[in-house]
């Protein structure tokens, strides 16, 4: 094979003319029809007997042609690549045949690169420090979250439902005076306040009594799933059967020894507050990694392709997916169950994907920027540990993933270090009403 040119032809497309032997074409289109040629039937011969030339005269000389070139371009490609050391996306190709017989099969392709990047200015970030003080009131807090937690339901009788109950309903809705799917239900459990439905659908049950029926009002969302019923006002008949409130635990040393290791109040307090303390360290510098990031992606240079951002969508998508596979359910029928289309899980996941391309072509390029070098022992480091991580042999691990791809992440991950232990804390700047 020859790389005859290669040219940039536009921002993040270059095109490239590659050469095929000819002798090298013409074997792989004798193999496409000794492929072929069992399924094919000529008057006067045999099923799968006829000779080639036979078969070229009756459909034409190029018959077995595009087959063979089918095969033979991702070659083509992967050597064209190879030498001119191009970054390509993953995209559509344009692909034209420029020539193809005995002499040669030359191919012209246009591909989509990667952007030139630039960043500065990465170094000294600016970020607002969250707080990581523990406060009598979160320790407080709780403790109310885990009396909630063993709390149990009773069944009130001697009153209207009120915010946080949880109440037995059926419920038949309807718009335009006419049932629709979904809008219908015996016995369902609803906790008022949970905003589990509709806004304004649990508000309109409080003050209602048991065995009341009664007719409520709402209106569907204009962001609702289900296309047919954005922006539609609703109407829902309800019959209330059952109120049932929280009895929340007593706060006292019985309480602590059922929930904990300890046997006294303080000792409990003493340790809700440390976890609390580990707790807020872990998401003040979660909010910090999330500040530099934003960041970074503003300082990015660069001109990116759209089709890395669609690339990473379906990499975002191709992980909800394996989550549901995990929880026992496929993505299909999650989409049918939640009216979600593949439209409204693209723009879900498309900013996303805008900041991680950014971020990570950022941090690419800071790692060129600081010389961040990353050795072999370093990549065998990575391939063991996500090697113990999926309980896998590791060199499953490395028939996954290429050592180029697994030094990359790990420069990047080198790099955002880097730009971390750099930034800066200050103080959050107060908004002022213009």
């Amino acid at each position: 094979m020859k790389l005859i040119s290669s040219n940039k032809v536009d921002t993040n497309r270059y095109e490239l003319v590659i050469e095929v032997e000819g002798t090298v074409f013409m074997n792989t289109v004798n193999k496409i029809y000794k492929k072929e040629v069992k399924n094919i039937n000529i008057p006067g011969f045999r099923k799968g007997k006829a000779p080639r030339s036979v078969i070229e005269k009756m459909y034409g000389k190029g018959v077995f042609y595009e087959d063979a070139i089918n095969e033979l371009y991702p070659q083509a490609l992967d050597f064209a690549i190879a030498e001119t050391g191009l970054a390509v996306v993953k995209d559509k190709p344009d692909v034209d045949i420029e020539k193809a017989d005995g002499e040669a099969l030359v191919i012209k392709t246009k591909l989509t690169v990667e952007p030139e990047v630039a960043i500065e200015n990465y170094k000294g970030i600016e970020y607002v420090a969250a707080a990581t003080e523990v406060t009598d009131e979160d320790v407080e807090k709780e403790i109310e979250r885990v009396r909630q937690r063993n709390s149990r339901l009773v069944e009130v009788t001697d009153r209207a439902a009120e915010k946080n109950d949880t109440v037995t309903i059926d419920f038949r809705g309807m718009v335009d005076g006419e049932e629709f799917e979904g809008g219908k239900a015996e016995n369902y459990n609803l906790t008022l306040g949970s905003g589990a439905f509709i806004p304004g659908f649990e508000d309109a049950i409080v003050g209602h009594n048991v065995d009341e029926v009664f007719t409520i009002d709402v209106t569907f969302p204009e962001e609702y799933q289900v296309d047919t019923l954005k922006g539609k006002p609703a109407q829902f008949e309800i019959k209330l059967h059952k109120i049932q409130a929280r009895d929340l635990p007593a706060f006292d040393e019985e309480f602590v020894k059922d929930v904990s290791e300890f046997d006294t109040i303080d000792a409990y307090k003493a340790d809700l507050r440390e976890k609390l303390a580990e707790d807020k360290k872990k998401s003040a510098d979660n909010d910090k990694e999330r500040q530099i990031a934003d960041k970074l992606a503003e300082l990015l240079q660069a001109e990116v392709p759209e089709a890395m951002y669609e690339n990473q969508i379906d990499s975002l998508v191709d992980d909800f997916a394996m989550n549901l596979r995990m929880q026992g359910m496929d993505l299909k029928t999650y989409m049918e169950y939640t009216g979600l289309t593949d439209e409204i899980l693209h723009d879900t996941y498309y900013d996303q994907a805008v900041s991680q391309v950014k971020v990570r072509l950022a941090l690419i390029k800071i790692a060129e920027l600081e010389n961040i070098a990353v050795t072999d022992e370093d990549a065998e480091k990575k391939y063991a540990e996500i090697a113990e991580t999926y309980k896998v042999e590791v060199e499953k691990v490395k028939d996954v993933f290429a050592a180029k791809d697994i030094k990359t992440d790990i420069a990047v991950g080198k790099a955002f270090e880097l730009v971390k232990e750099s930034a800066v804390a200050v103080e959050k700047k107060e908004e002022t009403a213009e």
